[in-house]
């Protein structure tokens, strides 16, 4: 009916060896791409006093709050 590859002694048919690559291909892809995803940790604060602490996180929690509101501007074309 097709063609048939001797593995290991045994007969195997054409479409089950593409049936297999495929599966392993796709399979291998899906479980490389599904990580977990963590937040990346900030380093850590080394402030000599709490007021500095507090100054810095509200430093930069007001930075990434105006980055979300207004994005960079792209680069100019010439």
């Amino acid at each position: 009916m097709g063609q048939y590859y001797n593995l290991f002694g045994q007969k195997v048919a054409s479409q089950y060896l593409a049936m297999g690559v495929l599966g392993s291909l796709f399979g291998g892809v899906y479980l490389a791409s599904g990580g977990s995803s963590k937040t990346p940790a900030t380093p850590p604060i080394n402030a000599s006093s709490s007021d500095e602490a507090d100054f810095i996180k509200k430093f930069l929690e007001t930075s990434e709050s105006t980055e979300k509101q207004a994005p960079a501007a792209a680069p100019a074309k010439h």
